[in-house]
C-alpha cells in the first residue's frame, strides 16, 4: 500500500491511497471465511463452504463488497499515519478504482490542523489587575469565618436584616389558582442573603411573627418560569444571629492560630495566593488574545458548524434541566436569537483557533507527558465535575477519552510557555514572573522554578 496528499486547502486536503491486489487477498480470505460461517449448503460444514460454492450462492460482489468494507478502516489510519496527519472529523471516501484482479484505489478528503505561523512572542505585552490585599479583603473574610460560628436565639420581634427564620411559601397565577409545585412550608432562610425569591427579603424585614406578606414576582423554574406570580410568604420563627467577636479565643476556636494578628496575617496570604491566580488566568486569557489579534487561523467550516451546534444544544439542556426557556434566557440576556447566534459562533470560533495555536505550540516544542501528570490532570478533572474519581476513570477509558486528557495537559504546558514567554506587568507597573507561580498560587524560589520548568518541558 502507499499513499499520497493533495492540499485542498490550507485545512483541508485529499488522501489517495493505492493497494495492489494482492495485499487486497487476506481480505477477501477473510470474507470468504466470515461468509462462509454464516450461511447454510447441503453437504458442507459450515465455515467450511469453498468460495466457488460461495461465489454461486452469494455472489462474488457481495465477497468484495465485505472484504472492502473490513479493510478500508485500517488502510485509512495506516495513510494518516504514514502522511502524518491529524484529521478533525470524519472522512469523505470514494472508491476511485477498483475492479475485480486490479489494484485498488480509494481517496478520502478530510478536514485537518492547519499548520500556524505564530508572531514573535517576546514583543508580548500584558498588563493584569493588581494583586493587592486589602484590610476590607480581610475584613470580608473574617465576616464570613464569623458567621460560620454564629449562635441564634428566638425573639419575640418583627424580622430583621440578618435573623434566621422559618416560613411557608405559597405562589398563586394571577388569577388566584395555586400552583401545586410552589407551595412549601418550614424553610429555613436568613434574611438579607437573596438566595430564594426576588422580592422576599423586602417582604420579611418588618413582618411579624405569625404574620403573612404578599407580593409579585417572577418564577425562575417550572413549567411557569418567567411568568409574574403572586407570593405569600407566612413567618413562622425568628431567630435573632450573634456573632462572635474576633479575639483570641475566637481565634483559637476557628483556626490553628492563637492571636488575632496570625489569624490576619494568614487570610493575607491566602487571599494573595488566589489574587496571584486570578492574575495567571487573565494573563493566559490576555496572551492568546494577542496571538489571536496579529495571525489569521484558517478554521473548517464543518468543524465551526458542528461546535457550534454542540454548545447551541448544551445551553438549551442546561436551562431546560434548570426549568428555563430558550425565549426566556434571551430576554433575560437581552439578546434576539440572531445576537444570540452570532456570538457563541465568535465563541467558537476563537476557541478552535486559540486550540489550533497551543497545538502548534506543542508541536514546536515536543512537549512530553508523564504518568504522574496525566493522574493529577484527571484527578483534578473528577474533582471539577463532582463526580467519583474512580467512575470519572472507568468512564474514560471505557469511552476512550485518555487522548482528550492527554491533549489538555499538552496545551496547559503550551499556554504556560506562552505566559513565560511574554512580558506580564501588573496595573501598578509592577512585572511579574509567572514561571514561580505554583498551581497552589505560593511562588517558588529561583532555583525551584527553573528545575519546575525543566520538568514541565520535559
Amino acid at each position: 500500500m502507499k499513499s499520497s496528499t493533495e492540499t485542498l486547502s490550507p485545512t483541508r486536503v485529499k488522501l489517495t491511497i493505492e493497494v495492489p491486489f494482492e495485499e487486497f487477498k487476506s481480505h477477501l480470505d477473510k470474507a470468504y471465511r466470515s461468509i462462509g460461517s454464516q450461511i447454510t449448503v447441503p453437504g458442507f460444514r459450515k465455515g467450511k463452504v469453498p468460495a466457488p460454492v460461495i461465489d454461486q450462492r452469494v455472489g462474488r460482489a457481495a465477497v468484495l463488497d465485505e472484504a472492502l468494507n473490513s479493510a478500508l478502516p485500517g488502510w485509512y489510519n495506516e495513510a494518516l499515519q504514514e502522511q502524518t496527519l491529524q484529521p478533525l472529523g470524519q472522512p469523505e471516501i470514494d472508491l476511485a478504482k477498483f475492479d475485480d484482479g486490479s489494484d485498488i484505489e480509494v481517496t478520502a478528503e478530510v478536514d485537518i490542523r492547519p499548520s500556524v505561523e505564530l508572531p514573535d512572542l517576546k514583543g508580548i505585552e500584558l498588563e493584569v489587575e493588581d494583586a493587592e490585599v486589602t484590610d476590607a479583603d480581610v475584613d470580608e473574610q473574617l465576616e464570613a469565618l464569623r458567621e460560620r460560628f454564629a449562635t441564634y436565639t428566638e425573639v419575640e420581634r418583627p424580622a430583621a436584616d440578618g435573623d434566621s427564620v422559618t416560613i411557608d411559601l405559597s405562589a398563586a397565577q394571577k388569577d388566584g389558582t395555586l400552583i401545586e409545585e410552589a407551595q412549601a412550608s418550614g424553610l429555613p432562610y436568613q434574611v438579607g442573603k437573596a438566595t430564594m425569591i426576588e422580592g422576599l427579603d423586602e417582604a420579611l424585614i418588618g413582618l411579624e411573627k405569625g404574620a403573612s406578606a404578599t407580593f409579585s414576582t417572577q418564577l425562575v423554574g417550572g413549567e411557569l418560569a418567567g411568568e409574574e406570580v403572586d407570593v405569600t410568604v407566612t413567618l413562622t420563627e425568628v431567630k435573632e444571629q450573634h456573632l462572635p467577636e474576633v479575639d483570641e479565643e475566637f481565634v483559637q476556636m476557628a483556626s490553628e492560630f492563637d492571636t488575632v494578628e496570625e489569624l490576619r496575617a494568614d487570610l493575607v496570604e491566602r487571599l494573595t495566593r488566589g489574587k496571584r491566580m486570578e492574575q495567571a488566568a487573565e494573563a493566559r486569557d490576555l496572551v492568546l488574545e494577542k496571538i489571536l489579534d496579529q495571525i489569521e487561523v484558517p478554521l473548517p467550516d464543518s468543524l465551526v458548524e458542528t461546535e457550534v451546534t454542540a454548545r447551541r444544544d448544551q445551553i438549551k439542556q442546561q436551562l431546560q434541566f434548570a426549568g428555563l426557556t430558550f425565549e426566556g434566557y434571551l430576554e433575560d440576556q437581552g439578546q434576539t436569537e440572531e445576537e444570540f447566534e452570532a456570538e457563541l459562533e465568535r465563541g467558537v470560533r476563537d476557541s478552535i483557533a486559540a486550540q489550533f495555536v497551543l497545538d502548534q505550540v506543542v508541536e514546536d516544542n515536543e512537549f512530553d507527558i508523564d504518568d504522574q501528570e496525566l493522574s493529577q490532570h484527571i484527578m483534578r478533572r473528577a474533582q471539577e465535575s463532582g463526580q467519583d474519581p474512580n467512575q470519572f476513570v472507568q468512564h474514560i477509558m471505557e469511552h476512550n477519552h485518555v487522548p482528550e486528557m492527554i491533549g489538555e495537559v499538552m496545551r496547559g504546558k503550551a499556554l504556560a510557555s506562552l505566559v513565560e514567554g511574554a512580558t506580564v506587568k501588573d496595573k501598578s507597573g509592577n512585572e511579574l514572573d509567572l514561571a514561580r507561580l505554583r498551581a497552589d498560587g505560593s511562588l517558588a524560589d529561583e532555583n525551584e522554578a527553573e528545575t519546575e520548568a525543566e520538568q514541565r518541558s520535559n
